[in-house]
């Protein structure tokens, strides 16, 4: 016989910014704040980005749920560098280079998750087991005194938590923020939740901006005119931080009804939690699923951005499959590609043509404020 579940509840921290809310208490900035125009354009700002933040902080990869099972595998190369996450045999996973050992051939190069219980590299079938160690050799014996065991996969650093995985190309990376984010994700459920469908946008933008879009609410009204806005109270936010990311609410139509603020049922009907993840990724919690949006920076002006739809369980009847697809095409197709990102794109253009030498940013744009400080911190 099944258990009954346990019934999740906020963090002490998700459960204060409802109650901000609640009482009124929206988080307001405390001054018009201005931006260099330049930070967005500059190649060369793009480029000390590139060092100090991309090449030695941690990143957002992708959601547990891409790789529900041991012994798979799954290449990625949004980041640059081309890369597997695979689960081992006992489900950990791992980050290592997509280049075999041998003559640096390229090994997966499928975007979608394969099963992985021998990696195998397609030129001379060098093997490799899913946690990189070699484990096979045609004609070993052309390798007389070759030491295998000092051959596996060139590994990263790769953190698992709260239902998703990090990856750093610095040995030296200190994960210690993004794992400070799992009781938060894990009050969400998000490590049990099944990947409906991904995609990724390519965003004619730099990656500040398509950030900037998940830092305020000002635009909600305007911009998601035609989609969301119908939803949500203008201006009605708060937010705070976990380290580098930023937690944020905003009020949804209902939220100022009386409700239980420690039930997430009635809590995710009534406020909308996001989370910008330092750098480059968002997470939006939308009352019954989770969108998780990778922004991968390809230049000073594109930026590659996955979307993730996590929902609690996969679609088990048609009239569910229905449901979700609705959800899907309502963000991804219509919010995010529609709208934020295509927003992203025409604030690059205009910036692009000089015509401003700086941006400006009111009181209920205090979250882009913080973010820039700190990039301007880690530069």
């Amino acid at each position: 016989m099944d258990m009954p579940r346990t019934p999740r509840r906020p963090t002490p921290g998700q459960r204060a910014l409802a109650e901000a809310l609640a009482h009124g208490e929206a988080i307001l900035g405390e001054r018009v704040e201005r931006l260099p125009a330049n930070v967005y354009i500059d190649p060369d700002r793009y480029e000390a980005e590139q060092r100090a933040i991309f090449d030695k902080l941690p990143h957002l990869l992708a959601p547990s749920a891409l790789l529900p099972e041991p012994r798979t595998a799954v290449a990625h190369d949004g980041y640059g560098t081309p890369l597997i996450l695979t689960r081992d045999d006992d489900g950990r996973a791992h980050v290592f280079a997509n280049v075999c050992r041998h003559r640096g051939t390229r090994l997966i190069d499928s975007q979608e998750p394969v099963p992985a219980k021998r990696i195998v590299c397609p030129y001379h079938a060098w093997a490799y087991k899913p946690d990189g160690e070699l484990t096979g050799m045609p004609r070993a014996d052309c390798f007389p005194d070759f030491d295998k065991g000092g051959h596996g996969l060139r590994e990263f650093p790769c953190v698992e938590a709260g239902g998703l995985i990090w990856w750093a190309k610095d040995d030296a990376a200190d994960f210690s923020d993004s794992e400070a984010l799992g009781p938060d994700l894990d009050a969400f459920g998000l490590s049990d939740h099944y990947l409906y469908k991904r995609r990724t946008h390519d965003v004619a933008g730099n990656w500040k901006l398509f950030v900037d879009a998940f830092l305020e609410s000002y635009h909600v009204q305007r911009l998601h005119a035609q989609t969301i806005a119908p939803f949500f109270m203008d201006g009605i936010t708060a937010a705070d931080f976990i380290g580098r990311h930023q937690r944020a609410v905003v009020g949804r139509e209902a939220y100022l009804a009386e409700i239980d603020r420690d039930d997430w049922g009635q809590l995710r009907k009534a406020v909308t939690y996001t989370y910008q993840l330092f750098p480059a990724s968002v997470i939006i919690v939308s009352p019954d699923y989770i969108n998780l949006l990778v922004g991968m920076p390809q230049s000073v002006g594109r930026t590659l951005v996955e979307d993730f739809m996590l929902i609690p369980e996969k679609p088990a009847t048609n009239e569910a499959e229905a449901h979700w697809q609705r959800s899907w095409d309502l963000l991804d197709g219509g919010t995010f590609g529609a709208e934020d990102f295509h927003a992203a794109a025409l604030c690059h253009k205009g910036l692009a043509s000089g015509q401003i030498d700086e941006i400006v940013l009111g009181t209920l744009e205090a979250g882009i404020a913080d973010f820039h400080r700190k990039i301007e911190a880690a530069l």
